[in-house]
């Protein structure tokens, strides 16, 4: 028999080491992503364990309780995280899983809860907004540059040409934020305090890096924050600098990161979610990156259909607008406030 607890002290471990040897465990459903959204945000987590009659995990669902006046009231699987969801060793261990979820929705008087799922389950409803790009690499340097269609290829030489360069390492972290700042600025999107990106650093250990792009003046032209996970690099958290596109520092940032990935011995490049129609959708695609549609899924309780909180949705393009005619400082007190309930 099955049955299914809340997360509790001293399971990190057992959590992790289920998460590590299931072939649809991911970064985000490990206990660090856990942490990192706790003690940065303050959002209440749910993260359930379903045990055999040994006492053996034999499922696990990562679960946070969002509750915002703008936003509403829900529950999601897994915040600020591409994917998410329950994994299992099998179709019963799912189902107990998800109607305990939805216990728990009902009694914090949720309106939903939201799944973050690569693929889809049956019978949930389904949106299609994201999509993954992820694309094996080679050991070599020429094999991946060759990789890189004909168009793209020529902006990583170009970045090359105009003499960029690279710097990893968490002493970074002003930098980075300085830009992502101004990148999210530049969208209309609040961006998110600092600590979230550190605590990442700490509590990810060689798992989380930072990469800085300069210019040969010594400018920060782009930077991201990349995890690495069975053998995988995701670059997650991205910004450049608008002026500076001309040197194509985007295109240049990539290939050196994917240069790492390789030395490293990683053997995926994640690139991670991207809504359809996008910028960023096409520039992965031109990468040569083919489009996984992410299969985000929903239990709704007293909402009759599917929540759109996406910035592409019409009714938020004021507001969004607004926020890009505010001062840059500005935003960047204010947008931790908000930010912390756009997951």
């Amino acid at each position: 028999m099955v049955t299914v607890r809340v997360f509790q002290p001293g399971d990190e471990e057992r959590w992790d080491r289920y998460v590590n040897a299931h072939a649809d465990g991911t970064f985000f459903h490990l206990v660090s992503w856990k942490h990192v959204v706790e003690t940065t945000f303050g959002h209440r987590s749910w993260y359930l364990i379903a045990e055999d009659e040994e006492a053996r995990i034999v499922g696990v669902l990562p679960l946070f309780e969002i509750k915002s006046l703008l936003f509403g009231h829900f529950v999601v699987s897994t915040p600020f995280a591409e994917t998410g969801g329950p994994i299992a060793d099998s179709e019963e261990v799912t189902a107990k899983l998800l109607d305990e979820s939805a216990r728990i929705a009902k009694k914090t008087r949720c309106h939903y809860v939201e799944f973050r799922n690569r693929h889809g389950m049956p019978d949930l409803p389904t949106k299609d907004l994201y999509y993954n790009f992820k694309k094996e690499i080679s050991s070599s340097d020429d094999d991946n540059l060759k990789a890189i269609p004909r168009k793209s290829r020529a902006m990583v030489r170009k970045g090359i040409k105009m003499g960029l360069t690279s710097e990893f390492g968490d002493h970074l972290l002003d930098e980075f934020y300085d830009i992502l700042s101004k990148n999210y600025h530049r969208l209309g999107t609040p961006v998110f305090q600092k600590r979230f990106f550190a605590n990442f650093l700490s509590c990810c250990g060689e798992n989380a890096r930072i990469m800085v792009v300069r210019t040969p003046e010594g400018r920060v032209a782009s930077a991201v924050l990349t995890f690495y996970y069975k053998n995988n690099v995701i670059p997650y958290y991205a910004g450049s600098d608008f002026r500076l596109r001309h040197l194509a520092p985007n295109d240049f940032m990539y290939w050196e990161l994917m240069r790492d990935a390789s030395w490293k011995g990683c053997h995926c490049f994640d690139f991670g979610r991207s809504k359809k129609g996008t910028g960023s959708f096409y520039f992965k695609k031109n990468w040569g990156f083919e489009p996984e549609p992410l299969a985000y899924q929903y239990h709704l309780l007293d909402v009759g259909e599917m929540p759109d909180l996406s910035p592409a949705n019409p009714k938020y393009q004021r507001r969004i607008e607004m926020w890009r005619r505010m001062p840059l400082q500005a935003t960047r007190v204010a947008g931790p406030m908000l930010s912390k309930y756009l997951v």
